[in-house]
């Protein structure tokens, strides 16, 4: 085979579904060997940061490798922002970006698209990803893209491949087979029997899990585990979406001030908190009341575990609930799971303005008519009134807050499912990437669009509410819808977004944009304490 084709046969012997992408001129040879070959489906976007952002949500969903492939420079550059998120969040994409040829590296000119130096994007990129290579060699070609891509699985974080144009027709031997790092499984052993004597010797254990659960495939065990402990479970506010449908004691999402006070009080009162797959940033547990010590938890993440004092390194997620679950038994803690509260429903048909607790009411009484969907939700306060929402899968960027994850993720979330997607979006992340909507008719995919239109950056005016540079202009979205190739309301009352959510879940055959008009100022109360939270946190300024 050739490099490209050998290429695209490791990726889908590690589990890639599809390649998004935008050619340019050094990635030409490239996306037509993929275009030839029919190994993987190639879906173009129309910018690049759209591109990155449907393959990390295709990762995050499947829970496999998630591939963005583009140009030199004027392409890869464009990446940048969405392949610092995926690592930010742990999500597995492999960048694949064509570069120039050898002997156009060696002509003495300066070439288009080109940096600082012809290096500057390997560089860049070896900041923000876990492994690179530039496979300019035919005999070492096949090693290298093993070794890239098995960090990728690895280590649940994006990886980089260089590819000079002149290389990719080149025959090479077969890539070397999917491996996984070798672990001590006397380590893991002994690291599973310090975790359950901890626990049987709590009064009130809790699990936690986050994005690494289900990057490595472990939310059935992990529910498992939950029920043999018979313990109960909470996701943080990045592992919104997780154990959706799975039969667990499941007892909601840790928000800390701006959640729930009785599953604050679960966390933050445990005695032996697990964390498995945790991010460990500040949006998870940076408006904690401040009772929760991190040193007393047990931390199982980024392939070691740490107890206290004590720490075990090289301790793989997988091996380890494995091991948890062979000695799991009823724990007999003085303190039963808690009940998951109801999401609000029934929303108010009535003449009144829209709030974002109404448009989860009407989500939620949607989802009872129509069922659950998979929810792709940009930052903001889109984000937060999805904590309100039916717990099922969800796509968010809420560790790394980047804005314009939304549309794209949504389009590839349906894409990588097969699963119609109700994507949550500002008006202002909107601008940024919403207009990729456009590719849905020739995609063949049909999601369903909420877009929050506030006329402003209502999360920032949140936390500075006198700045006026946070007013937005009206862009009148629904009327664009159109002539992007769907079809779009606006609504301003609450019975007009009743009717306008029935019509967009019943409609199929394009994107259905419903723009709901939200008064400046009015935020969901999940925000609200939110903000409250970090500014009481934060101590006066």
């Amino acid at each position: 085979m050739n490099l490209v084709e050998a290429l695209l046969q490791a990726l889908e012997e590690r589990g890639a579904g599809e390649i998004f992408g935008i050619p340019g001129d050094f990635a030409l040879p490239f996306f037509r060997i993929v275009e030839e070959s029919g190994r993987l489906p190639l879906f173009t976007l129309s910018h690049e940061p759209a591109v990155g952002f449907a393959a990390d949500a295709a990762a995050r969903l499947r829970g496999t490798l998630g591939v963005a492939a583009v140009t030199y420079g004027a392409g890869a550059f464009n990446l940048v922002n969405a392949v610092a998120g995926a690592y930010a969040e742990k999500s597995p994409v492999v960048v694949i970006s064509g570069a120039p040829g050898t002997r156009e590296g060696r002509s003495g000119l300066l070439l288009h698209h080109q940096g600082k130096t012809l290096d500057t994007q390997y560089r860049v990129f070896a900041e923000i990803t876990c492994a690179q290579a530039r496979l300019d060699d035919a005999a070492s070609a096949p090693a290298e893209i093993a070794r890239v891509l098995d960090a990728a699985a690895a280590q649940s974080r994006p990886v980089y491949l260089e590819i000079p144009r002149d290389m990719v027709g080149v025959e090479i031997g077969s890539v070397p087979p999917p491996r996984r790092p070798p672990c001590d499984a006397e380590a893991v052993a002994a690291c599973a029997d310090a975790i359950m004597a901890r626990l049987a010797s709590a009064t009130q254990p809790v699990l936690m899990v986050d994005v690494e659960v289900r990057r490595f495939g472990l939310e059935a065990r992990v529910a498992e585990l939950a029920r043999r402990l018979a313990v109960p479970v909470v996701t943080s506010f990045m592992g919104r979406g997780l154990l959706a449908g799975a039969d667990a004691p499941l007892a909601g999402t840790y928000l800390g001030v701006a959640g729930d006070p009785a599953l604050a009080d679960l966390v933050e009162g445990s005695d032996a908190l697990v964390l498995l797959g945790v991010i460990l940033c500040d949006t998870n547990f940076g408006v904690s009341a401040g009772r929760l010590d991190l040193r007393r938890t047990v931390q199982a993440l980024d392939g070691q575990v740490a107890m206290g004092f004590h720490v075990w390194p090289g301790i793989p997620l997988p091996e380890l609930v494995d091991a948890l679950l062979q000695r799991a038994r009823p724990l007999g803690a003085t303190r039963g799971p808690a009940m998951r509260p109801a999401a609000p429903r029934g929303l108010v048909a009535d003449e009144a303005p829209i709030g974002p607790m109404d448009i989860a009411r009407g989500i939620n009484d949607l989802f009872d008519r129509h069922g659950p969907m998979p929810i792709a939700a940009d930052t903001g306060d889109c984000l937060f009134t999805a904590m309100d929402i039916e717990h099922t899968d969800l796509v968010a960027p809420g560790y790394y807050a980047g804005m314009g994850f939304g549309v794209p993720a949504g389009i590839g979330a349906q894409l990588a499912t097969g699963r119609r997607t109700l994507i949550l979006v500002g008006d202002g992340a909107f601008q940024m990437t919403g207009w990729e909507l456009g590719n849905c008719r020739r995609l063949g995919i049909d999601p369903l669009v909420i877009v929050f239109n506030n006329r402003s950056w209502e999360m920032l005016r949140a936390f500075q509410p006198q700045s006026r540079f946070n007013d937005l202009d009206d862009w009148r979205f629904a009327e664009a819808a159109a002539a992007l190739g769907g079809s779009g309301r606006r609504v301003a009352t609450r019975r007009e977004l009743a009717e306008a959510l029935e019509e967009a879940a019943a409609a199929r055959g394009g994107f259905r944009l419903v723009e709901a008009m939200i008064p400046r100022g009015v935020v969901s109360a999940t925000l609200e304490r939110f903000v409250e939270g970090v500014q009481r946190l934060q101590g006066p300024r």
